[in-house]
């Protein structure tokens, strides 16, 4: 089952830098492209940071993609 990460259009709506939402969160630049552009998935721990941050739940940051299969 794969995952398709809302990050980038969350952050463009809250106007948030990528950059700066990265040191918030505590992970690298390169570890925020890499999930935002669906190349990873977070740890536990870095998926509930950013849910924190955001104040949003799970599901509205990362959907499964084809939900049917």
């Amino acid at each position: 089952m794969g995952y398709k990460c809302k990050l980038k259009v969350i952050l463009a709506e809250m106007d948030m830098k990528h950059g700066d939402f990265a040191d918030e969160a505590g992970i690298s630049k390169a570890a925020l492209s890499l999930l935002i552009n669906n190349k990873t998935l977070p740890s536990f721990d870095t998926s509930y940071k950013i849910c924190k941050i955001l104040n949003k739940n799970l599901t509205e940051i990362w959907t499964v993609k084809n939900p049917e299969l």
